[in-house]
């Protein structure tokens, strides 16, 4: 998709302080340092777009941002928040409970996970309770370019499979690297399909 504006609207604490807009919003989240902003930049062609790094926790807000004036991202707070206070850590989590339960214009939550590591418990139990709460969700596998392809596909199986003991049917899996743009296509081609027609 060709994006020929990408404006960062603002940063909110509380969701019932964002902007309310029928536009279609795509949500990112992941485990601290998984990757969010990075992907968000790579996906808009915009390398300052989300700020980005190297230090865990770094996303402490609900980041929303306008693309081509028809559809918005937003970049979440990391969970597992790395480096912080158990009193923020507080606050992040009910920052991301609120927005998910009440954003009525959230069409899709995507979910990052390091395809470096195993499966981590935070990650499965943070997807499996979006399941059980209905939450339109997809899978976003990052820093694939880290990986042989043996080894993606090992790494994959071996999310799906710890999912299958809770899930019928997995949400959507892709694979993606901000380094080499790999799942942009394919993570767009995602997002179109979910528009209204």
């Amino acid at each position: 998709m060709e994006i020929n504006t990408a404006d960062y609207i603002g940063s909110w604490q509380k969701n019932t302080d964002m902007p309310h807009t029928e536009l279609p919003e795509f949500a990112f989240i992941g485990r601290s340092n998984v990757g969010k902003s990075s992907l968000i930049n790579m996906l808009t062609q915009r390398n300052g777009l989300a700020k980005t790094s190297s230090t865990p926790g770094k996303t402490q807000s609900i980041n929303l941002f306008l693309l081509n004036k028809q559809i918005q991202f937003v970049d979440l707070p990391g969970y597992g928040y790395a480096k912080v206070s158990k009193d923020q850590r507080e606050v992040f989590g009910k920052m991301i409970k609120y927005y998910l339960r009440d954003r009525v214009n959230l069409f899709c939550l995507f979910v990052l996970v390091d395809l470096r590591i195993k499966p981590q418990a935070i990650d499965l139990s943070f997807i499996n309770e979006c399941g059980e709460n209905s939450i339109p969700m997809a899978l976003i596998g990052t820093k694939a370019d880290k990986l042989k392809a043996s080894e993606l596909a090992e790494n994959k199986a071996a999310i799906e499979q710890a999912l299958l003991e809770v899930w019928e049917e997995l949400p959507p899996f892709f694979f993606s690297s901000a380094e080499t743009k790999a799942g942009r296509e394919e993570i767009w081609n995602f997002i179109k399909g979910t528009l209204p027609k």
